[in-house]
């Protein structure tokens, strides 16, 4: 399997409503390629059935979204994420750890 491919296995995983994070992502791939993690989710061509909206930054801000952060805040917002100041309120909380899938 691609790369890529697991990467969007693993985000498939991620509730409405609850976000991870680029670096939990590589965690559950054994690896730590974040920004590959992050290239791969721009591209990715599931979207909505892999809801790559639901990955944020390690300090809980929202970060970057293909469609623009506007739209990655609001589609949060809708499933009960709250953001302020681009920031996940209550990260920890929101937060859902991604069990290691893969090994390199």
């Amino acid at each position: 399997m691609r790369f890529s491919e697991k990467i969007y296995k693993i985000v498939k995983k991620i509730p409405k409503g609850r976000v991870s994070t680029y670096k939990s992502v590589a965690g559950a791939l054994g690896c730590k390629a974040y920004r590959a993690v992050g290239n791969a989710l721009n591209k990715n061509p599931y979207w909505p059935k892999v809801c790559c909206h639901r990955i944020v930054c390690s300090d809980g801000k929202v970060g970057g979204f293909a469609r623009g952060v506007k739209e990655k805040v609001r589609l949060l917002e809708k499933e009960g994420v709250r953001i302020k100041k681009g920031k996940v309120l209550s990260f920890e909380k929101m937060f859902y750890k991604l069990p290691k899938l893969y090994k390199h």
